[in-house]
């Protein structure tokens, strides 16, 4: 969440933030009057204490009328502080709801505008020319079919649609390219870390995934517990509730989980082949640093997804997302999109965001640094979703026969393999 100061000092700038993102501007307003509630119900459940304790002491001093007197008042000035406590508890949780519905302030610096009106940074490598070199390329599913790496049928009967299996060269694929990821995020020191899928709701909600992203969260409601869209939220609330010393930043962090999302309000959207799907491992990155430093670690993450896919020979673009397109908890965000020849563009298959101070807020994890305590930033960035980086793989490394070519990056995590090739 945002810092309440913040809002009292400048509403317009959260307004405008709110209007920026197509978020209720409304709730700006309704949030400071009920800021403004808290307040002055606290200040008068106070004002009413301190005169019920003054009570007390002339109570005990008090004779005869003027006892029975502050007697009565007494027992009139109790169901006054209580009338009062309720109040001011009921004010101070409706702030509270008000100011967790409030999404991030969005960065100065990214574009603003809905889906489309994102800003490309950069192009990198030359999609092929399939025409050019005289075959027609295949998509993902035939490609999988062909190197018996990817059965679509079999998981929609066994686990319904939208899923999959990778078998054989696909199995051994995805462990591959997390075995990569997870090389490259330790030698940049990221500590390695397999994170819970299983979440309580204040992680879930401490990392701002039960707003406007709540319809694609699978509740176990028996037990109370989320499956994580993302190792995010188990990264995020790794230091929940804890104070850390401004000399151990940044605390850089790879989890590697399996995700798992609703995809609701995607009916019809990308149902062939693995692109979109309900489950899905996933290394990503997750940074602890000082408010001060974020913006340059959000270039350092981006830059790291960039070394990765470039590993991998892929083409790809870097966008700066729009503010309309931003999930509740990014200041800012890039995404990178890598080519995809049989759909003739880009798709997404990694982002980075720079969340600020909002899930810090959220989570209660500050930094002391000399001998003061305040919040500190956090940042996100996905090193590879396994998915659709076999997708890109697969579709822009084919050849006429069927066969693959493995990058030469990715050959030391598949026994030096450099081709996968068609099942007999």
């Amino acid at each position: 969440m945002i810092d309440l100061r913040l809002l009292r000092e400048d509403p317009d700038r959260v307004r405008a933030s709110q209007r920026a993102r197509g978020e209720d501007v409304d709730l700006v307003d309704a949030l400071l009057a009920a800021d403004e509630r808290r307040r002055s119900s606290g200040s008068r459940f106070d004002e009413l204490r301190n005169e019920q304790k003054g009570l007390g002491k002339q109570v005990a001093k008090a004779q005869g009328e003027e006892k029975t007197a502050l007697l009565q008042r007494t027992k009139a000035l109790a169901e006054e502080v209580k009338a009062a406590d309720a109040e001011q508890s009921e004010a101070k949780e409706e702030a509270e709801r008000l100011l967790r519905s409030l999404a991030n302030l969005i960065d100065p610096a990214a574009p603003v505008g809905g889906e489309e009106d994102f800003v490309t940074l950069e192009e990198i490598g030359t999609p092929r020319d399939f025409a050019a070199e005289g075959f027609e390329p295949k998509d993902h599913v035939e490609l999988g079919q062909i190197l018996g790496a990817i059965d679509t049928e079999r998981g929609a009967k066994v686990a319904g649609a939208r899923s999959y299996y990778l078998t054989g060269p696909g199995a051994l694929l995805e462990l591959a390219l997390v075995n990569m990821a997870m090389a490259q995020a330790s030698a940049a020191g990221f500590i390695p870390m397999i994170t819970p899928t299983l979440v309580r709701p204040a992680a879930m909600d401490g990392t701002g995934f039960l707003g406007q992203a709540a319809e694609n969260v699978y509740h176990l409601p028996q037990d109370d517990r989320y499956l994580v869209g993302t190792s995010e939220v188990a990264l995020a609330a790794y230091h929940m509730d804890e104070i850390l010393d401004a000399d151990q930043l940044p605390l850089r962090y790879a989890g590697f989980s399996s995700c798992f999302r609703r995809e609701a309000g995607t009916y019809g959207k990308d149902t062939r082949g693995i692109i979109r799907v309900h489950q899905f491992e996933k290394v990503e990155m997750y940074v602890y640093t000082t408010p001060e430093e974020a913006q340059a670690e959000h270039r350092r993450l981006l830059q790291w997804e960039k070394d990765f896919l470039n590993a991998l020979e892929l083409p790809f673009r870097v966008i700066d997302v729009a503010s309309g397109d931003l999930g509740a908890s990014a200041a800012r965000k890039f995404d990178i999109e890598a080519w995809i020849p049989t759909q003739g563009k880009y798709r997404e298959v990694t982002s980075t965001s720079n969340t600020t101070e909002y899930q810090s807020r959220r989570l209660s994890i500050r930094m002391r640094e000399e001998g003061k305590v305040r919040p500190l930033a956090t940042l996100n960035g996905t090193l590879v979703a396994v998915p659709r980086v076999i997708v890109a793989l697969l579709e822009n490394h084919q050849q006429a026969d069927g066969s693959v070519v493995l990058p030469e990056a990715l050959r030391p995590y598949l026994g030096g393999r450099s081709t996968l090739d068609p099942v007999k």
